[in-house]
């Protein structure tokens, strides 16, 4: 697993990481580190694979948590009792759910991901940690915005004393959309997409997700200094599955965020 380790010096005793699709056990279209119970893969080596992981990172499975996601822009916050969702089956992952949070240790977040963006949020100040799954969907639903206004809320956390992490996904220069998309995405940005839209053809756009939620997260209030973005493209990248590339028929990689208990 590629551990983030610039921003896992956010917070003690913190990690993140990012999966790769080599290193596993699963056959093609599916080889070899394929994460996600749902694609069509073999079960048992879905369920090798995400062991050979939590002995990689030190995480066992029974303190992983993962939810159903559904390209929306529900959270919820998890703790001890939800450990072990959606670690080696889905159907018991949370349901509805496309974010989670905790404060509580020993716990990984997880989600799967093969284009759409991966958003880790850590706020020292509160011990929380949180891990959204933004698709083009969930980012117009602000997804981002969301959990910030959660933790404010419930937490009295400011959005400029969150960091946040921008994972691997597509880029836009991989990522053309139709005129639908680009109107949604206009909408979330207050009409302006400079930046995140650029124009291809009539009625088609490419659109760069993580600059998307970048935006978002900075009109939330997030201070740009605190935002880390990781710059690497799953659709050109070989090291990643790609929804688009390999045109649906592919793996999941694995987003992960965790405390370590001290």
């Amino acid at each position: 697993m590629l551990a983030a380790t610039v921003f896992s010096n956010v917070m003690p005793g913190m990690f993140a990481g990012f999966t790769t699709r080599h290193g596993g056990v699963s056959k093609r279209p599916y080889a070899t580190l394929n994460m996600g119970f749902h694609v069509g893969d073999d079960q048992n080596d879905v369920q090798r694979n995400r062991s050979l992981v939590a002995a990689d990172i030190g995480f066992p499975l029974t303190k992983w948590i993962g939810s159903e996601q559904v390209h929306q822009a529900e959270i919820a916050e998890v703790t001890a009792a939800d450990a072990g969702r959606g670690a080696d089956c889905l159907e018991t992952a949370l349901p509805g759910l496309d974010g989670i949070y905790t404060q509580e240790q020993g716990l990984l977040l997880t989600s799967l991901y093969a284009d759409c963006v991966p958003l880790y949020f850590a706020a020292k100040s509160a011990g929380l940690i949180g891990l959204c799954h933004a698709g083009w969907k969930g980012s117009v639903a602000k997804i981002g915005p969301k959990l910030l206004g959660i933790w404010k809320e419930k937490h009295c956390v400011s959005a400029s004393d969150v960091h946040v992490l921008i994972g691997p996904s597509i880029c836009a220069s991989r990522y053309e959309v139709d005129e639908v998309v680009a109107s949604k995405v206009k909408d979330a940005l207050g009409g302006e997409a400079a930046g995140v839209l650029t124009p291809t053809k009539p009625g088609h756009s490419l659109l760069d997700l993580p600059m998307l939620n970048k935006q978002l997260l900075v009109a939330a209030g997030v201070n740009p200094s605190h935002i880390h973005t990781s710059n690497v493209c799953t659709y050109e990248s070989d090291a990643f599955f790609s929804h688009r590339k390999e045109k649906g028929r592919t793996g999941r990689m694995m987003s992960a965020i965790g405390l370590q208990k001290g």
